[in-house]
């Protein structure tokens, strides 16, 4: 008798367990699915400086929108315009500024005229390499830095792309020392810009879109862009044929994206970490995949009949102390630009000691042996 009881104590307990546990699991599955319900779904537009036909820097975007999506399962979404889709390429701090669209892909050094500094979110003249940018801005306080000033214009900032060095532009003829700068019309943006003006050079400044035609119909004498493969792509070789080397006002240059620091607020935590992880990823891709198509691209073009120049040495210690001067005369203006200037300029003395150690070192034996 006693046996039955116990037998039938247990499985009343046995009952009242898994019928404990059926309730548990269906309050879990409600809450699970109150919690999906919860998740916002956002959708944001992405204005760009850059036509698709450019598919690496124009892909800087699309990384950012793919990674977006697919780490939030689809609930954050960012659809990414060419230039002059939404806004001419030049104008996509001021779309995101107005809030006209949440957020941007561009270079940060096409609005120094608003602030020079925003020149150091991309790249100066004969500033940092590649490495050293990221190691600037990750880790020696440069979002820090551009984010104090990107704030005043209610936008925050972050390094979304990366081309590696640069080459030295297009020209329709050869240059022969200093002299042949003078009067020269070139597209080239930013302080680089500013540079070969005090070198004599009539400087504009255009979007991608606009360059080769310019070039090819005689309106500017000479170009830069970014490298072999998007110069390629841009047809620059059939309206020039000498590129020089080294781009010397963009060693490194970093692309940037904006947002709108009200739609920024609005975001729950884990879609603003979800961005920022995208435009990591976004500023990694595009360098690899520059430094694997560069190469190609460049044989390429030089079996097409483009001829591949150095600058002479004169015009590169020319370059770099009108560079130096720049910084300073500008800093006499503007405490602003001085301070980040500085602390700049002290990263760059200790990085490039430490390189010159070692990546300079193996890098002058490695390559004299090839």
């Amino acid at each position: 008798m006693q046996r039955r009881k116990l037998l039938s104590s247990s499985a009343k307990a046995l009952t009242a367990a898994a019928s404990a546990g059926v309730l548990s699991s269906c309050t879990i599955r409600r809450e699970t699915a109150k919690s999906a319900v919860a998740v916002p779904k956002v959708r944001w537009r992405m204005a760009t400086s850059w036509p698709i036909s450019l598919d690496t820097i124009y892909g800087g975007a699309e990384t950012i929108s793919q990674r977006v999506n697919a780490l939030s399962a689809g609930n954050f979404q960012i659809k990414p315009y060419a230039a002059g889709e939404i806004v001419p390429g030049l104008e996509v701090l001021d779309a995101v500024q107005a809030g006209s669209v949440e957020c941007g892909h561009t270079a940060s050094y096409y609005y120094k005229g608003k602030n020079p500094s925003f020149a150091f979110g991309t790249s100066v003249p004969f500033g940092l390499t590649a490495q050293q940018q990221n190691s600037w801005l990750y880790e020696a306080g440069g979002i820090t830095a551009m984010n104090q000033i990107f704030a005043d214009f209610g936008v925050i900032s972050f390094p979304a792309g990366n081309t590696g060095a640069q080459m030295g532009g297009w020209f329709k003829q050869k240059l022969e020392g200093l002299q042949s700068l003078q009067g020269l019309k070139m597209r080239i943006p930013g302080l680089g810009g500013e540079v070969m003006a005090q070198l004599g050079v009539n400087v504009q400044v255009l979007p991608a879109g606009e360059v080769y035609l310019a070039l090819d119909r005689g309106a500017i004498d000479a170009a830069e862009w970014t490298g072999p493969y998007d110069d390629e792509k841009l047809g620059f070789a059939r309206a020039a044929s000498f590129y020089y080397y080294p781009g010397w006002w963009e060693p490194g240059p970093t692309l940037n994206a904006l947002v709108n620091q009200k739609a920024w607020n609005k975001l729950p935590n884990e879609f603003k970490e979800i961005f920022n992880t995208a435009c990591y990823e976004a500023n990694l891709t595009m360098l690899s995949r520059y430094d694997t198509l560069n190469g190609s691209a460049l044989q390429r073009l030089i079996k097409g009949g483009t001829e591949l120049v150095p600058y002479e040495n004169k015009i590169l210690k020319a370059a770099e102390e009108a560079s130096f001067q720049l910084y300073a005369d500008i800093s006499a203006k503007d405490p602003n630009f001085r301070m980040l200037f500085e602390k700049w300029q002290k990263f760059r003395n200790e990085v490039s000691s430490w390189n010159k150690v070692n990546e300079f070192s193996f890098s002058r034996f490695s390559y004299a042996q090839k």
